[in-house]
């Protein structure tokens, strides 16, 4: 047998009562009862625990060991149950968004519409350009909602047990420095761009695929390649080593310009993911608004895509 917390119980109720019958009164118990569980008790702990006279029980010395620590250890069990009676109180009451996305202006604006609508909620982020690590981050239970995004109609990543909802689909625009002969006000038909090297973020869809392909259709193969994080890809396209392709949503930034290709050959469809299994309905409804709304928040800032969506009625 193996010794319980009810078993401590009751051999403190023992010492405190002083006798076995007022001790099985206290637990509510049958004299005898209690008395068959002591002896089990002592077996199990290899001693005798109380020496019985006329005037009831009184601990041995293994007993005073047992009591010493059961002093220790019944307290520590109860502050444990009520801290964790309260902890599970404030989970309930408090929400925690675990949020991942590839880098970019939209999971920053998410964190922010969330702060505004639930302003007791805690929020943490976790940024990857991989959309697969965070469809298997959702999977595994270490994400609440991940902001990724396909090429075109891809494919969404992930199990099927994630459910993906459309947040927005972005054209992809070019990015040229000022001064750029393709910096001029208007489209950029891509056929314009085939002497120029390129530089985009990574990741690990279909996108380079698709814009490879696109080249083909407008009668060139592209030139070099940089994927680099966003700060470096501002970089090659100020000191004019590449034209950056980027989500239309890119905001206005000191020296660049951004433009729509002609036709629309590219666009980028961002996503918001959970785990079906894991979140309440109620939740991801509000989630799923807020990311819409924190995109056109996004969108608002790009005088270049304002203007495009003016010119085609886009709401």
């Amino acid at each position: 047998m193996e010794l319980e917390l009810r078993h401590l119980k009751a051999i403190r109720a023992i010492a405190d009562a002083g006798s076995l019958t007022r001790a099985a009164t206290d637990l509510g118990l049958a004299q005898p009862a209690l008395s068959a569980q002591l002896k089990r008790i002592e077996r199990a702990l290899g001693g005798t625990l109380f020496e019985r006279g006329r005037h009831g029980v009184r601990a041995t010395a293994l007993g005073e060991l047992v009591l010493e620590r059961s002093r220790i250890v019944l307290p520590a069990v109860t502050e444990l149950q009520q801290e964790a009676a309260r902890f599970a109180r404030t989970s309930r009451a408090t929400a925690c968004f675990r949020l991942g996305g590839t880098h970019g202006p939209l999971l920053g604006a998410v964190v922010n519409r969330l702060a505004e609508v639930t302003p007791d909620a805690r929020v943490t982020t976790c940024a990857s350009w991989s959309e697969r690590e965070l469809a298997a981050l959702l999977t595994e239970g270490r994400l609440d909602f991940a902001l990724a995004g396909t090429c075109g109609s891809a494919a969404p990543p992930g199990a099927e047990d994630l459910v993906w909802q459309e947040v927005a689909t972005d054209p992809v625009f070019v990015m040229v420095p000022e001064g750029h002969a393709l910096a001029r006000p208007g489209e950029v038909d891509l056929a314009a761009c085939a002497g120029e090297q390129w530089a985009c973020v990574p990741g690990d869809g279909c996108f380079g695929d698709c814009f490879t392909a696109a080249c083909a259709r407008a009668g060139f193969t592209p030139h070099r390649m940089y994927e680099t994080d966003t700060s470096s890809l501002v970089h090659l396209v100020q000191v004019g080593r590449a034209v950056g392709l980027c989500r239309a949503t890119f905001p206005d930034t000191p020296g660049i310009v951004t433009r729509p290709l002609t036709g629309t050959p590219l666009t980028w469809r961002h996503l918001l993911g959970w785990h079906r299994q894991t979140q309440r309905a109620e939740t991801t409804v509000t989630v799923l608004e807020q990311a819409r709304l924190a995109h056109a928040d996004v969108a608002a800032r790009s005088g270049s895509y304002t203007r495009w969506r003016a010119a085609r009625a886009v709401p």
